[in-house]
């Protein structure tokens, strides 16, 4: 069954390309961002307080000793939290310098970090379930007696309970599982972090370019 939902601007209903998507089109988003620029600052800072928090999770990775599996996933869910809030504020706030930056990469490049962010938000939704946090992980090929985070690797894990979510979720899900199988199972831990964590750095980093753009363009009229 498609994603069917109504813009939060006009009302018109439309078949979302992102799970996060709230308008139908740039128009309405700018609309929409225009006439609420109170709330609009008040999401700029949660933003950047994510996004120090994220690089600091991030970091803590390597660093950190594991003793067992549900030490290591302690410090690796709290990156995956983290990872995945700072993306959904960018796709959901700032969709077109996230665009920008994606269509930079090449198509490989683009599906690599695309799958890879999809299947960290699979992580992040299975964990809160009955899933036992410390089966994503297991230790890699290389890890000795004093683990590190960077010695896990993510493990295969099965599909998602079909029962437990309606059609629109279940479709959301899989997409999200395929992502997981195909990006993280067999990878590096901290090679993931590093991948997504680089690339939502770069979005952040260009986010005053675009406003100046728009400037510009409205300016002149073209």
């Amino acid at each position: 069954m498609a994603d069917v939902r109504d813009c939060e601007q006009c009302g018109t209903r439309f078949t979302p390309r992102r799970e996060h998507a709230r308008f139908c089109s740039a128009r309405c988003r700018v609309a929409w961002n225009r006439a609420d620029r109170l709330h609009q600052a008040v999401d700029e800072s949660a933003l950047s307080w994510a996004i120090t928090a994220m690089a600091d999770a991030v970091a803590r990775l390597p660093r950190v000793g594991a003793l067992d599996r549900p030490r290591a996933f302690a410090v690796i869910s709290e990156a995956v939290w983290w990872v995945t809030i700072v993306d959904a504020n960018l796709v959901r706030y700032h969709p077109d310098v996230y665009d920008r930056e994606l269509v930079s990469r090449s198509s490989a490049e683009r599906l690599l970090i695309e799958e890879t962010l999809a299947g960290l938000r699979f992580v992040r939704n299975q964990v809160g379930g009955d899933i036992d946090r410390g089966h994503f992980i297991r230790p890699g090929a290389a890890a000795s007696g004093n683990r590190r985070a960077q010695d896990w690797i993510w493990a295969p894990m099965p599909a998602p309970a079909r029962e437990s979510l309606s059609s629109r979720g279940l479709a959301w899900e899989m997409d999200r599982y395929r992502a997981y199988q195909a990006r993280l199972a067999g990878q590096a831990v901290v090679a993931t972090f590093s991948r997504a964590g680089s690339f939502l750095d770069r979005v952040a980093a260009g986010l005053a370019a675009p406003a100046d753009a728009v400037a510009r363009h409205s300016h002149t009229g073209q």
